[in-house]
């Protein structure tokens, strides 16, 4: 019998009265471990996280579902943001900081001449389509990875249940989405510009090529500049979604390094370390097609995300923050793979994008199991885990060295309930559900 704490009474009075329990699907406590999972937080501090019993737990999972990249309620982004809290918030005119902070982003995108602001990344992504269409005259999207809510993307499912299959979220239902958006979306697959070459050439109404440059594998055979090549010869708009690529490898997007630009780029997450905060970046004649259509919102123009992301751009760059991303990712994947060949438990890593660090567990449908009692006895251990972790400033060696401490006991644990068929006799509680799975980059 579990002992249930005040934040699982709290989850399940939440699920009465919020659909689905949680804004964010990534959060709901049944993505980790149902029925146990500490689901609310009192506070936050670094990589540590009470929860609402006042227990402690270090953050190796998805810290914030990456929007901390320095670490939780970082004190130098904090004073940003009480400065302009006491300041005011929201004023008839308008806050200085989004220029510069508009300035900032340009510096870093010399590509880019133009900046608008959105508080999340999905609806930013929402304004770029619409910027993109308004441009073009053009209605269709081709995309590859994961792009949000809105239903420019999610009307790729709308023709067929499958269509999403191998690309974003299996059985994702379109339910609430205009059947009158069918066939405006259409998916292509990371590294496969053969597909997209296809696309293109069935449909010469294509706005927009929407693609994440990177997620946990860099682009094969030229395919950035291959997809640069085809929306040039298409006369598309191609945008570059950085929302979870952006800030870890480099401080800016990472197409940077992958050495293709876009038309437009996406930020988010990372860029204000937890404080809502989005950006569109892209070239001049692109985005003043936003004058064109009607593009507003009031609390777009709020002053606290400008704060919170000038305060983390200025500290990424000053402590030089993507290499120690790269560096504890990178030991944070070693360790898992040097004590699963000892214990003799088979995972396959996905090393290449180390700030987001992951491993799969290969046995097939039973691994879904076995990751459930990995978050269970780590849970017991004061770990938050799971099988990624997206990495922080707030990370440091001695942190890894002890989560790897405990990894070692927990993966031999896990080999021998393996071997006993003991899987799920040792779980407190049901299977962790699956339903948000990335299945592409």
């Amino acid at each position: 019998m579990v002992m249930a704490g005040k934040g699982t009474e709290l989850w399940k009075r939440a699920k009465r009265i919020i659909p689905g329990g949680s804004q964010l699907l990534s959060k709901r406590s049944e993505m980790f471990l149902p029925d146990q999972w500490p689901s609310y937080y009192s506070r936050a501090k670094g990589i540590a996280v009470w929860d609402l019993d006042g227990k402690e737990y270090r953050d190796m999972t998805i810290m914030g579902v990456g929007a901390c990249i320095l670490g939780y309620a970082d004190d130098d982004v904090n004073a940003a943001v009480i400065k302009a809290v006491e300041g005011g918030s929201m004023c008839t005119l308008n806050c200085p900081e989004e220029v510069d902070l508009a300035e900032k982003l340009l510096k870093l995108n010399p590509w880019a001449q133009m900046v608008r602001y959105t508080r999340t990344a999905g609806e930013a992504l929402a304004a770029a389509i619409r910027i993109a269409r308004a441009h073009t005259g053009n209605e269709k999207v081709a995309f590859c990875g994961y792009h949000g809510w809105h239903d420019w993307y999610l009307a790729a499912n709308l023709a067929s249940d499958r269509n999403l299959e191998g690309h974003l979220l299996p059985g994702l239902s379109p339910a609430g989405v205009p059947r009158g958006l069918t066939g405006t979306s259409i998916p292509f697959e990371f590294n496969r510009d053969d597909q997209l070459a296809e696309i293109m050439g069935k449909h010469k109404d294509v706005g927009a090529i929407v693609v994440e440059p990177m997620r946990h594998h860099f682009p094969k055979d030229g395919f950035l500049k291959n997809v640069r090549r085809i929306a040039d010869e298409a006369g598309a708009v191609l945008l570059f979604d950085e929302t979870t690529s952006g800030w870890r490898m480099n401080v800016g997007g990472i197409h940077a390094l992958l050495g293709t630009n876009p038309d437009m780029a996406v930020y988010g997450k990372a860029m204000s370390n937890g404080y809502p905060m989005a950006a569109i970046v892209g070239k001049e004649d692109v985005m003043n097609a936003a004058q064109g259509s009607f593009i507003s919102s009031t609390y777009w123009t709020e002053r606290v995300g400008p704060a919170a992301a000038l305060a983390t751009i200025e500290k990424l760059e000053k402590k030089d923050v993507p290499s120690h991303l790269k560096k504890i990712g990178t030991e944070i994947g070693a360790g898992w793979d040097k004590i699963a060949k000892e214990k003799g438990l088979d995972i396959t890593l996905m090393p290449e994008f180390s700030p987001l660090i992951a491993f799969n567990l290969n046995y097939g449908e039973k691994s879904q199991a076995i990751s459930t009692l990995f978050t269970q006895e780590m849970l017991e251990r004061g770990y938050l885990a799971s099988k990624s972790v997206y990495v922080s400033y707030a990370h440091k060696h001695e942190d890894v060295a002890a989560y790897m401490q405990h990894v070692d006991e927990v993966f031999g644990l896990l080999k021998k309930a393996i071997d006993e068929g003991s899987v799920e006799k040792r779980l407190k509680g049901p299977v962790a559900h699956t339903g948000f799975r990335r299945l592409t980059s």
